[in-house]
């Protein structure tokens, strides 16, 4: 049977791609599709969450280093050198747990603990998007990490403000020759090392484009 001669000729596949590709640009199908990025996008972005989990993993390592040594800050005493942290307090090479509740001591140490639980909830979750990269199902664990850096970021805050003012404004008056050492500013860059990691976790996570089934 002759075709007529402003009949459409079957097309091929080929052809049916490339006129679909032109409707979605024409807005005949109005659907966006996030599909598989290029490999150099897919390197970028693993490149930055990977940075991201490397700053927290250094930021949590720090925070535990931070509590639970013993050079928070240093003095001396009946002229004789001492130094103390958040848990113990060290004189004449000997060192002495801190008995006593002080509001201050307890404040620093629980922000501190928080911190360091938040951050590692968020290395958890951002380990699970870095190996379910291309399965998050309307839950973006990069974002959620990002808000647990965060929140690691802002007790951390809390902790060193609460200890350097009371510091400053009590213990330096009492001890007239004193410092604060490295553990009091181990947990400063614990606190920015915590805060990039999240910035570049939650900005991954707002870029992100999920492939939601």
């Amino acid at each position: 049977m002759d075709h007529h001669p402003f009949s459409k000729a079957p097309q091929t596949p080929h052809a049916h791609m490339c006129n679909s590709k032109v409707g979605s640009r024409e807005g005949a199908f109005p659907e966006t599709s996030c599909s598989a990025a290029a490999p150099l996008s897919q390197l970028k972005m693993y490149s930055f969450m990977g940075g991201g989990l490397f700053c927290a993993i250094v930021g949590n390592i720090l925070l535990v280093v931070s509590t639970a040594t013993d050079y928070w800050m240093q003095y001396r005493l009946s002229g004789s050198y001492a130094h103390q942290g958040l848990w113990r307090y060290c004189m004449s090479n000997k060192c002495y747990m801190q008995t006593d509740s002080i509001a201050y001591w307890n404040a620093t140490r629980a922000f501190m603990i928080l911190s360091g639980m938040s951050c590692f909830a968020g290395i958890i979750a951002g380990i699970m998007s870095f190996a379910h990269f291309s399965s998050f199902e309307r839950f973006n664990r990069s974002f959620a990490a990002g808000i647990m850096f965060f929140v690691s970021t802002f007790f951390v805050l809390l902790g060193m403000a609460i200890y350097t003012g009371v510091t400053v404004n009590f213990l330096g008056k009492r001890f007239g020759d004193w410092r604060f050492s490295w553990s009091y500013i181990l947990g400063w860059v614990a606190m920015l090392m915590n805060f990039f990691a999240g910035e570049k976790e939650q900005r991954l996570g707002v870029n992100l484009c999920p492939d939601i089934k």
